[in-house]
């Protein structure tokens, strides 16, 4: 299953591609939306849609996480994150990805094991996690990563919705967990 994490800002965007097969996490492809502070608000929206269309169009996510607004002590940026927050979420929808979204909190805790991590447990993690030896990546893109591995190990814990009337109907409704 390939997912697409996103660590949505309007200045810097994260963005994080895996690959999750059967408990093992492979890095596909990340990096970071750079959007300059000179433009005004509304090309800024513009350029994080038109990057991530183009993304999830190249390589084309079974999902989408994203990570959910943190409010701090400006609401301002707050609002300017869900705006952020919003035209990802968009570019996800029109490209018909399932969606879903996950608290700071609960990434940290699914990556790191402590949900008040810094950002420097969850990048090491990251880069543990996947084994990437790159010296210079930046938090924006280890936590669009981090978003993409929360969303990996939620679903693979997830019981199934519906339960089976037998073998044969569990068979076919989870063939991921299924060992030929």
């Amino acid at each position: 299953m390939r997912i697409l994490g996103v660590d949505p800002g309007t200045l810097f965007t994260g963005y994080g591609i895996i690959e999750y097969d059967r408990n093992e996490i492979t890095h596909i492809f990340s990096g970071v939306i750079n959007i300059p502070a000179t433009k005004s608000f509304a090309p800024r929206l513009q350029k994080i849609y038109d990057e991530l269309n183009t993304i999830i169009k190249k390589f084309k996510p079974d999902e989408f996480a994203l990570e959910t607004a943190f409010y701090g002590k400006n609401v301002q940026s707050a609002l300017k994150i869900g705006y952020a927050r919003g035209v990802s979420l968009l570019a996800a929808a029109h490209n018909g990805l399932h969606i879903k979204e996950y608290s700071p909190r609960e990434i940290k805790k699914s990556v790191v094991g402590n949900g008040a991590s810094s950002k420097e447990q969850v990048q090491f993690m990251v880069k543990k996690l996947m084994n990437i030896n790159r010296k210079k990546i930046k938090f924006d893109e280890t936590d669009a990563l981090a978003v993409a591995v929360c969303h990996a190990f939620k679903i693979t814990s997830l019981p199934s919705k519906r339960k089976s009337r037998n073998w044969k109907e569990f068979v076919e409704a989870n063939p991921d967990r299924i060992i030929k």
